[in-house]
């Protein structure tokens, strides 16, 4: 096996477009070969998937916040072979990062729609749910998301080098590189991390400031927001500041354009022209739209808008690849056939895994899938190829979708994209016959799969341009994949069952799981015969169709129609800062130096913020459980008073501190702060600086 050099970092070209005639050279030569999946990375990032699936999980359905766990598993490996002083660990700490980190996304898709069964079984005791539709949907899901992304892969990583920037990515990389290399790298992103992640820490644990900085604050501001329905918000976190100066101001401009559009423009106007009506599309609304605050109409109507120009969009870009999606269907043609001419032989990072064997896998792994409908689910031929068609169609489609919005902003909007799926599914059911709880059960769990796979499609774009920057072999990748697919599955479901015999999700102290209660909320009125908000939908498809005519980015502006604005600002004040210590001098390569030690700094807030999110879910699951436990010593005879002050005695948040306009503004000096030592700490780098 070949030694890494230890001084050496990622190229000068790593994050900019190739000139012609130029290529990328990664770390690791793809000439050499070195040490990847052995025992030891294999089962550490077995263990890194149980351990992450079970904590996310929890997290995730507790408080409604599912942390990305590719950056702190990239940590753990780093700081485990650094321990054990492993030579030549790089190629061994990816593959433990890509097995350890299936744990988020399957997560993500596990419990953005299987507790929706859950909360739908307590209203209807005939629905019944079972570990096997969980653990199967998960499983299944993730092994589609993966087959169906690999040959794109290619395309996202290499042919489009330079023109994504991967934030998520690059933060993970930078914390493998800097591991590996040791020295004054390795140090500084160790001091950024403390910074970025104590920082967060100190927010989201103890409130010693307000998380969000909003104009309500300053005189007239409530008055704005309530009569004019005008409100701007600013999160104040240090990894979204870091996020947004790896994304860089094109995209972020773009992305907070759109958000800015849905906040300043449409939520105002909508109050404006329709102040006095109710305008209930699902059957759930009764209040007059001038009634409700701005943050309501975002989450009953503007909202939706975003999720049809997501769903446009991606249709657009889908059409757009439509060249590169034939090319993939004839070499798997050719190679199901025999007919593939003999080819050079391809370089090492350039393998993946034979289209021949993508093509069986996918009839393999749809055959399962109808298997699991028809016996598992339906139990009806029709509702069963249905049920097939509706996942194998979506979640092909999708694919470059979630590996777009991951590439550009490093957010995946699964929970739109899958919101979109089930309103589709629970048409085509409602339309073949299926309704009621049976079809809650089947759309659901075409959603569930859906989900996972879409969730999985971006999560592993993620992987693979790691693996890409730093010279693994993706074949490599992608067979361990799925392992941490199956691993992260059983877990995610066991965990499930576990936490809803446990708290349950329907009831005062049951745990929180708002996506999995908005998709349930959803489902039900659509299965009863209620319609969904077409118009709305309608609207933001257009909004996408005029974009791409004027070739603006149709994707990055409804993605900021769809997340919330006080998540889009500050990107666009990272993207800000990124522009502004890259572009002070006329001297290219102090320039350049410059953007790379901020974009080092952010990455140490990223990565930080991820870690730091870890240890604050370890604090909140011992915090809640010794709750529970004293909820449950006082018996059924509890007041609410009593259990509110039980509650409290172990809140670490000041609560009426944290809402004074005092935290506000501290909230707002300190986001000026972080963002000022960005500025200072890269403007003293030098071009020649190690």
């Amino acid at each position: 096996m070949d030694q890494i050099e230890k001084t050496k970092g990622l190229p000068e070209n790593a994050q900019r477009e190739l000139k012609p005639g130029e290529t990328y050279e990664p770390i690791m030569s793809p000439n050499q070969k070195y040490l990847e999946a052995t025992p030891y990375s294999v089962i550490m990032g077995v263990l890194m998937a149980i351990l992450f699936s079970a904590a996310a999980a929890y997290l995730g359905l507790k408080v409604g916040q599912v942390f990305e766990a590719a950056i702190p598993i990239a940590i753990i490996a780093v700081g485990a072979s650094n321990l054990s002083k492993k030579k030549n660990a790089l190629g061994q700490n990816v593959i433990i990062q890509s097995i350890g980190a299936s744990s988020g996304v399957i997560v993500a898709g596990a419990i953005f729609t299987l507790p929706a069964l859950y909360i739908l079984q307590a209203k209807y005791p005939e629905l019944s749910v079972s570990f096997m539709q969980v653990f199967m949907s998960s499983l299944l899901g993730g092994i589609l998301g993966i087959l169906f992304l690999i040959p794109f892969r290619k395309y996202f990583v290499s042919d489009m080098h330079g023109k994504y920037p991967f934030p998520e990515a690059t933060a993970t990389t930078q914390v493998l590189v800097s591991g590996e290399k040791g020295g004054n790298q390795a140090k500084f992103l160790l001091v950024s991390g403390l910074i970025g992640g104590l920082y967060d820490f100190f927010v989201s644990t103890f409130g010693w400031w307000n998380e969000n900085f909003t104009s309500r604050v300053i005189p007239y501001g409530e008055v704005i927001a309530e009569k004019a329905k005008v409100v701007f918000k600013v999160n104040i976190g240090a990894a979204l500041l870091g996020l947004g100066y790896i994304i860089g101001l094109q995209y972020a401009a773009i992305i907070t354009f759109g958000s800015l559009f849905v906040w300043f423009i449409i939520i105002p106007l909508m109050s404006l022209l329709f102040g006095g009506m109710v305008i209930d599309f699902t059957g759930s609304t009764t209040m007059m739209v001038g009634q409700m605050s701005p943050e309501l109409i975002f989450t009953t109507y503007a909202r939706h808008i975003g999720i049809g120009g997501i769903a446009m969009a991606g249709l657009i870009g889908i059409f757009r690849s439509r060249n590169i999606i034939k090319s993939a269907f004839g070499l798997a043609a050719n190679e199901l056939s025999g007919k593939t001419e003999v080819k050079k032989e391809v370089r090492r990072t350039e393998r993946d895994l034979s289209m021949k064997f993508i093509a069986i896998g996918l009839f393999v792994a749809l055959a399962i899938v109808f298997i699991f409908f028809q016996f598992g689910v339906v139990h009806n031929l029709l509702y069963a190829v249905v049920g097939l068609l509706v996942v194998a169609i979506i979640a092909f489609l999708f694919t470059t979708v979630a590996a777009n919005a991951i590439a550009i902003v490093g957010t995946n909007p699964v929970s739109g994209m899958t919101l979109m799926t089930l309103i589709l599914a629970s048409l085509v059911m409602v339309a073949t016959g299926l309704t009621g709880t049976a079809g809650m059960v089947a759309a659901l769990v075409i959603g569930g799969v859906v989900c996972t796979a879409l969730a999985m499609a971006g999560g592993f774009i993620t992987d693979l341009k790691i693996g890409y920057w730093l010279g693994s072999t993706p074949s490599v990748q992608q067979k361990w994949k799925f392992l941490g697919t199956l691993v992260s599955a059983a877990t995610v479901g066991g965990v499930i069952m576990v936490l809803n015999k446990t708290y349950g999700f329907v009831g005062e102290n049951a745990l929180v799981a708002p996506q999995a209660n908005a998709m349930a909320a959803v489902i039900e009125p659509l299965m009863m015969g209620q319609s969904a908000p077409w118009i709305l939908y309608g609207i933001g498809a257009g909004i996408a169709l005029i974009l791409a005519y004027f070739n603006v980015p149709a994707l990055a502006f409804a993605l900021g129609m769809f997340i919330p604005l006080q998540l889009n600002t500050p990107l666009l004040i990272g993207g800000a800062l990124a522009w502004f210590v890259s572009t002070r001098s006329k001297n290219e390569k102090l320039n350049t130096a410059r953007k790379e030690k901020g974009t080092l700094l952010a990455s140490g807030f990223i990565a930080g913020g991820a870690l730091m999110g870890v240890v604050a879910a370890v604090i909140k699951f011992k915090q809640s459980m010794t709750i529970d436990s004293e909820i449950e010593a006082l018996g059924t005879g509890a007041t609410s008073e009593a259990i509110h002050q039980i509650k409290e005695s172990h809140n670490f948040i000041n609560a009426a501190w944290a809402d004074s306009n005092a935290a506000i503004w501290l909230g707002a000096f300190m986001l000026a702060v972080i963002g000022g030592y960005i500025v200072w700490s890269a403007m003293k780098a030098k071009p020649e600086e190690e």
